[in-house]
């Protein structure tokens, strides 16, 4: 109900409409309540608080992709996070082109998918590198091979398995592909008047420079919604700063597989003598077989051994450690 005058008070107003030192355009004005429009066709259900905090994991998650993905494509990677937008599903969908890399994830233990979206320059420029080229894009799109597609999915699963620790601060996911589609008509999983959140990535590979979205849908996020936050965020790496990140990082440095080579023996033979090698000939090599050889650790001599067999498997026994400032020869390298 709105407040009652009194007849002093309408006296005041009159005059001062009168006198001209009230407008009454103004006091009108005054009266009108100020409406916010609200769209129910795209209800803001991400708000500046959750895209931020997914900025922050996604600024995680580039730093990862910019650091091991060069183990793969021998190229100077840099991944940074471009922006981050809420938009509808349809809006997504109809922006995407074809062909387009699409990897549909299942979010375990989250329910639905999120999508990996990987334009198609960087796909043809991964494919190149992997099969010994310069690793550049083709000038024209064009479908790709089936010969193709396992490299292609072979890029996925690096960027998908690399979620893991980023999210770790939010929640503990095991992420699964369920599939990849290069066509946008294909990868209709979610409801088109859904809202999605995109974080967007720019990927610089070599000369190549493309875009990856993480298309994040808010059914997937709506029971984790509470933790996108920075104040959850920055609490949870704090609690996880104690004495036992050494241990896990010991953990998983110790889980990392490395090649070892035992070497019995080399020997020199000239271009003739290899190109008339036949079955059954003897090549005299200038180790005895009762003699140490050579254990490698990728390409670092490391260790001397003895040959042997175990179960009818071949087999070496190490009898000593070569220490690091010692060379090939087993005798102290000069250094100055």
């Amino acid at each position: 109900m709105a407040d009652v005058l009194s007849q002093s008070e309408i006296d005041a107003l009159l005059n001062g409409i009168n006198s001209g030192e009230l407008d009454a355009a103004e006091l009108q004005q005054t009266d009108e309540k100020k409406v916010k429009e609200y769209d129910f066709a795209r209800p803001a259900k991400f708000s500046k608080e959750h895209l931020r905090t997914l900025e922050i994991i996604h600024e995680h998650y580039g730093r990862l992709i910019s650091t091991t993905l060069p183990l793969y494509v021998r190229k100077n990677v840099n991944v940074a996070v471009a922006n981050s937008e809420t938009v509808t599903f349809s809006e997504f969908s109809n922006a995407l082109s074809n062909p387009v890399i699409l990897g549909i994830v299942n979010f375990q233990p989250l329910q639905g998918t999120i999508l990996l979206e990987v334009q198609s320059n960087l796909g043809f420029a991964f494919i190149d590198r992997m099969l010994g080229g310069e690793g550049t894009a083709i000038e024209k799109a064009r479908p790709f091979t089936d010969i193709e597609m396992p490299l292609i999915q072979r890029l996925v699963d690096i960027c998908m398995n690399l979620m893991i620790e980023p999210w770790g601060n939010v929640i503990g996911i095991s992420p699964t592909l369920e599939r990849i589609e290069t066509n946008p008509q294909f990868a209709q999983v979610i409801s088109p008047t859904d809202m999605i959140a995109i974080v967007t990535l720019n990927i610089k590979m070599g000369d190549t420079e493309g875009l990856m979205n993480v298309c994040l849908p808010y059914f997937t996020l709506e029971s984790i919604m509470d933790r996108l936050n920075t104040k959850y965020w920055y609490s949870t790496m704090q609690r996880g700063g104690d004495d036992h990140y050494e241990e896990h990082l010991e953990s998983l440095i110790r889980r990392v597989e490395i090649p070892l080579r035992a070497v019995l023996g080399s020997c020199h033979i000239s271009v003739n003598d290899f190109i008339h090698l036949q079955r059954g000939d003897i090549i005299r090599l200038d180790n005895h077989l009762t003699n140490d050889m050579k254990l490698y650790v990728g390409s670092i001599y490391k260790f001397d051994a003895l040959p042997g067999t175990v179960r009818d498997n071949y087999a070496v026994r190490v009898t000593s450690v070569v220490r690091e400032e010692e060379d090939e020869h087993g005798r102290d390298a000069i250094t100055g």
